[in-house]
């Protein structure tokens, strides 16, 4: 997992959802192990209806529903039957903005800064306009909805920043989440654990 989710990073993912595009890059991350290795992971206690996609093969879009009202977008990274995944956590709209701006505005009107437009997995989802319909997705196939594409590989080691994940119970210690230092996208993390540099990057 460590070697998987840096490569994440810096990422494009373009959406073509409901007939409107919006192109984000990726600039943070978090992993999560398969079945068994992994007690924060959504396939810790085997495959289910819910979590089927995360044990397909890699590259699959697994998007699941949280806390009544929010989608979030993960990425299987296999090998198939396994089910690891990378959450994506935050991203920088690239392109499209005013669609994901509209999006992302709530009912009373007051807009976003574009920093907050895709930043944490909620958000992200909203300006990219993914739902529980994108669950299964091939995101290597240019010709998907919602494609993937890898950053060329040029990035310097420090460029990447790692240290305890966001929001889980269980694990949360391990240094599972990725980003990209110094983006304003990237989660904030308040804590007892530090972040640390990690080498190698992609």
């Amino acid at each position: 997992m460590e070697e998987v989710a840096p490569r994440l990073l810096g990422a494009t993912l373009t959406s073509h959802i409901g007939l409107e595009r919006v192109v984000v890059r990726v600039v943070e991350v978090e992993a999560y192990a398969g079945e068994g290795a992994d007690p924060a992971s959504h396939a810790h206690r085997g495959p289910t209806a819910r979590n089927a996609s995360m044990f397909d093969r890699p590259g699959t879009a697994y998007v699941y529903f949280t806390y009544g009202m929010h989608w979030c977008l993960n990425v299987a990274v296999g090998p198939e039957g396994e089910g690891a995944a990378v959450l994506l956590r935050a991203a920088a709209i690239v392109d499209g903005v005013p669609v994901a701006r509209r999006r992302r505005t709530p009912a009373s009107g007051r807009t976003p800064s574009d920093r907050d437009l895709a930043r944490g997995p909620a958000r992200l989802c909203q300006a990219l306009g993914v739902t529980g319909a994108q669950d299964g997705l091939d995101l290597l196939d240019p010709s998907s909805a919602l494609h993937l594409a890898l950053a060329d590989d040029h990035r310097r080691p420090d460029e990447v920043a790692h240290g305890p994940r966001v929001g889980v119970r269980h694990a949360a210690e391990r240094p599972w989440r990725f980003w990209l230092d110094g983006r304003p996208e990237v989660s904030a993390y308040r804590g007892r654990v530090g972040a640390r540099r990690t080498e190698g990057g992609r």
